[in-house]
């Protein structure tokens, strides 16, 4: 039986580019399950785990305050420093919208969202995070689909392949530095981390 060429050369074209459109150079990296990431434009350095199922990122948000400022709604939390566990590092957002997390004990949980903007390895993006008290994980931030999609593809093999360097401007990148050693043990599930984040 013979194949029309012309709906098999299409379909084989758009597997080779993978989607992209044509003339756009593929941005994509791959990274580990775990990464350093930095919170900008504060310059915080943390751990990530790089979490495909979660739709929408979070970070460890100790401390929370409400208040209004110009009219809008805002909130302060406090992130564990990581360069002293004993001390934290205030950082202030809008919120931008709460969100209703199903437990995996069935129980909701109503967290606030606010739009953080990260640095993984060359990537520059900002997107939502939910504020939770991540304090019991081993990581302080789950980077979720929000914030890789379209440029990082996660080997699950692999920890730390990239170190944050986005460009603050056209000639000012951060040095890479050396990669740091994964935890031993597995990080317990992040309650709710997917379900409608």
């Amino acid at each position: 039986m013979q194949f029309p060429f012309f709906p098999v050369a299409l379909l084989l074209g758009v597997a080779l580019v993978g989607g992209a459109n044509a003339g756009e150079a593929d941005v994509r990296t791959i990274h580990g399950w775990v990464e350093r990431i930095e919170i900008l434009p504060e310059g915080i350095s943390l751990k990530a785990k790089m979490d495909t199922g979660a739709t929408t990122s979070s970070l460890n948000a100790l401390n929370k305050e409400r208040f209004e400022r110009d009219g809008e709604r805002w909130i302060a939390f406090d992130i564990i420093d990581p360069e002293d566990a004993d001390n934290t590092v205030r950082v202030e957002r809008p919120i931008t919208r709460h969100v209703r997390i199903v437990r995996h004990d069935g129980e909701f949980q109503r967290r606030p969202v606010v739009a953080i903007a990260l640095c993984i390895g060359p990537h520059y993006r900002e997107e939502e995070m939910s504020l939770i008290d991540r304090t019991q994980l081993n990581y302080q931030a789950l980077v979720g689909r929000n914030h890789m999609n379209g440029i990082i593809l996660v080997d699950s093999s692999e920890t730390f392949l990239h170190r944050p360097r986005c460009a603050v401007d056209a000639d000012d990148a951060a040095e890479p530095e050396e990669h740091d050693e994964p935890a031993d043990h597995d990080e317990p599930d992040d309650p709710g981390s997917d379900s409608g984040a």
